[in-house]
């Protein structure tokens, strides 16, 4: 029997812990930050089949890193894995899928025979709806020694990531005047005023850009009565864009957008930057292999990448060392996440066959590269000549 085949078996024989810690996660989920339920039952798991655990990564209570060593030397794996919820929702992106699919595909692989010296690394990221502990883990050197990074993800088809946008979000507070909203109004200068004229702006300025730039806000202080001219009022705004160049010019026209609001207003207004994230970086050599796996191990509605997508701290990680995410379908095409329907869904059957898949996918791609130097060399060829290109748009 092949190594495949091996690792698919023991796969199959984890099949009721995985869809336990599944089970366990949507039943108690947790927001960024403040997953401690989740990491305890991860790691216990984890420690339980010999890996070395670290908790409190990059000053997150949350974030944690599991490591199997095999022999001496070898490339090194990192198998990322999200916990956090949705507030409100619960698991609407399915994170409660990704634990257990890197879970099945690393303790697999560190139960395999014969594998060649390497070192396995379960990586917990926390909060990835908010602020993203990706970015802090980064920041100090948490994936620079990986070898090459894989993560999975639910999903309405099987895919590959292919592009995704970058991001920058903005929170925008506007400073009035207060006053009676009836009796002496012209004594007030209200900053709602200044939010609903940066609004308008923003709606102008989304005629005059590419069409691969997203601009998206919400208020979320209009006042506090209405018959008080609000002294202050904020909103906050995503940004996107298929490139980070582009998105600066962008963004540089938004800020403006704000800041002729409040001139235009008599108020005054703080931008605050807050998460920004940049566009993925691929490789097409590990996408490829990714993606022949999830056939083996029998995925269902495989497509291309997506042609509409969003933003993900993963291209934190992609920026740094080679990396690809599989997406598995478990709910029907065209199903948007973030939504009751992937709440469901992720507790479900067709929930439960998603990280079976996922496990032996990633599984399976990691025995082919750690059993293949020239298809390692050449997945980080590809990664250096990727990020030349991206660097140079950069700077141009």
């Amino acid at each position: 029997m092949d190594s495949k085949a091996v690792l698919f078996s023991h796969v199959d024989l984890l099949q009721h812990d995985l869809f336990e810690l599944g089970a366990f996660l949507h039943s108690n989920p947790e927001l960024g930050n403040e997953e401690y339920k989740a990491v305890e039952k991860i790691t216990g798991i984890l420690e339980h089949n010999g890996f070395v655990v670290e908790k409190g990564l990059a000053g997150l209570e949350t974030a944690f890193r599991a490591r199997y060593t095999v022999g001496t030397g070898g490339p090194t794996v990192g198998l990322l894995c999200e916990y956090d919820a949705l507030e409100d929702l619960g698991h609407g992106c399915g994170h409660n899928l990704q634990s257990p699919a890197v879970l099945g595909a690393a303790i697999s692989l560190a139960k395999l025979s014969g594998l060649p010296p390497c070192t396995i690394e379960v990586i917990g990221t926390p909060a990835e709806e908010t602020t993203s502990g990706k970015i802090p883990m980064a920041k100090q050197g948490y994936f620079d020694h990986l070898d090459f990074a894989l993560m999975m993800h639910g999903g309405d088809r099987t895919t590959v990531d292919g592009r995704s946008l970058a991001i920058n979000n903005f929170e925008f507070v506007f400073e009035g005047k207060a006053s009676h909203a009836a009796v002496a109004p012209e004594k007030g200068i209200s900053a709602l005023d200044g939010v609903l004229m940066m609004f308008n702006g923003m709606e102008y300025l989304r005629e005059h850009v590419r069409s691969d730039v997203r601009i998206h806000g919400i208020i979320t202080d209009g006042g506090k009565a209405a018959n008080i001219v609000p002294e202050r009022a904020a909103a906050i705004f995503s940004i996107r864009a298929l490139n980070r160049p582009y998105l600066e010019t962008v963004i540089e026209r938004a800020l403006n957008v704000a800041k002729g609001a409040a001139m235009a207003t008599g108020t005054k207004v703080h931008i605050y930057k807050k998460k920004s994230m940049e566009s993925k970086l691929n490789v097409q050599a590990l996408n490829d292999v990714l993606l022949e796996n999830a056939k083996l191990a029998g995925a269902k509605n495989i497509t291309p990448p997506r042609e509409r997508t969003g933003s993900t701290d993963f291209s934190i990680v992609t920026h740094r060392v080679p990396g690809a995410c599989i997406r598995v379908s478990f709910v029907p095409q065209g199903t948007p996440n973030h939504t009751k329907d992937w709440v469901e869904a992720s507790n479900s059957q067709e929930g439960n066959e998603a990280i079976i898949t996922a496990a032996k996918s990633m599984g399976a791609t990691c025995i082919d590269i750690l059993t293949s130097p020239s298809l390692l060399e050449l997945i980080k060829k590809q990664f250096v000549t990727e990020k030349e290109i991206q660097d140079q748009l950069v700077l141009n």
